[in-house]
């Protein structure tokens, strides 16, 4: 299962039901969480993880219990359930990786139980527990609109080289956004759109065009949170990236690179000046949510 980047996140104004309207192009890309999924001779749902991690929830408010639960519900399903977490996607870092989880979830149990659901039907069960949901179980290159749940796939040639400077410490996806909030306080704020230069990019496999496309409202927010986070960006940039971002509510930091030598040598840089300390390649785009095994 991909952990996924924003390649835009274009925020629109706070509605009365307490959300925003987005315009997001999602990118999955290959940082994966595996999810083991196998029936149990325990009732209900055991949930474990194959990491030692203080930070991940194995109760009910870990996405992954949620859509499983979900699941035995929808489903009338007897069984007792064991379900293994092996995360590579950071916690709480803006790639997704407990939508990614859900999303694992909902396919796998589709295999296990032989539900024969459909891609759209599997993205519209994962849609009601987040918005991340379907585009982790879609994978590949898309729009998200609405909540950021109603997925429109991309044309998208070629494949993108990315270094990923993560953090030892997460952020509140709704701190930020209500961070973002109050730094838009009084200003008029439009409607959400996605970039024509950005999709341009992507159908001409322009890497050079989408580093420069690249954009996110939501990066000013996450760098009043967590100031760390600007010099990480003047780095990544200095050391001639072709594009670099905060992804989706952060505080992963997102580089394109032209190829992967140029990834390898920003890796290094990164590294080297002591303002991240676990850097990361990627490519993108790859496949959603996939069964590897299936008892």
């Amino acid at each position: 299962m991909p952990g996924k980047i924003n390649l835009q996140l274009s925020v629109g104004p706070l509605q009365s039901d307490g959300y925003h309207p987005v315009a997001t192009v999602f990118q999955a890309v290959s940082v994966f969480d595996d999810v083991k999924i196998s029936l149990s001779n325990n009732p209900g749902i055991t949930l474990h993880s194959a990491k030692q991690s203080d930070h991940l929830p194995l109760d009910k408010n870990n996405l992954a219990f949620k859509a499983a639960e979900l699941m035995i519900k929808k489903f009338d399903i007897k069984d007792g359930l064991e379900i293994t977490l092996t995360k590579e996607i950071p916690i709480a870092g803006g790639m997704a990786g407990g939508s990614a989880d859900a999303g694992a979830t909902i396919v796998g149990m589709d295999s296990l139980f032989g539900l024969g659901l459909s891609r759209n039907e599997l993205e519209k069960i994962g849609s009601t527990l987040g918005a991340d949901i379907p585009f982790t179980i879609s994978g590949g290159t898309a729009i998200g609109t609405g909540r950021g749940d109603q997925i429109t796939p991309v044309l998208s040639r070629g494949s993108y080289c990315w270094v990923l400077a993560l953090s030892s410490a997460g952020l509140s996806t709704p701190a930020v956004y209500k961070e973002c909030d109050r730094l838009r306080e009084g200003l008029q704020v439009a409607p959400p759109y996605v970039s024509d230069a950005l999709l341009h990019a992507l159908t001409a496999g322009d890497a050079v065009a989408l580093g420069k496309a690249l954009s996110n409202d939501l990066q000013p927010a996450a760098c009043s949170l967590k100031p760390a986070l600007r010099l990480i960006l003047d780095v990544g940039m200095d050391y001639g990236a072709l594009g670099g971002l905060v992804s989706g509510s952060g505080p992963t930091v997102a580089f394109l690179a032209e190829n992967e030598d140029h990834a390898l040598d920003l890796v290094v840089a990164l590294t080297s000046s002591g303002v991240v300390g676990n850097v990361v390649r990627a490519s993108g785009p790859v496949p959603g949510a996939r069964v590897i095994e299936s008892a």
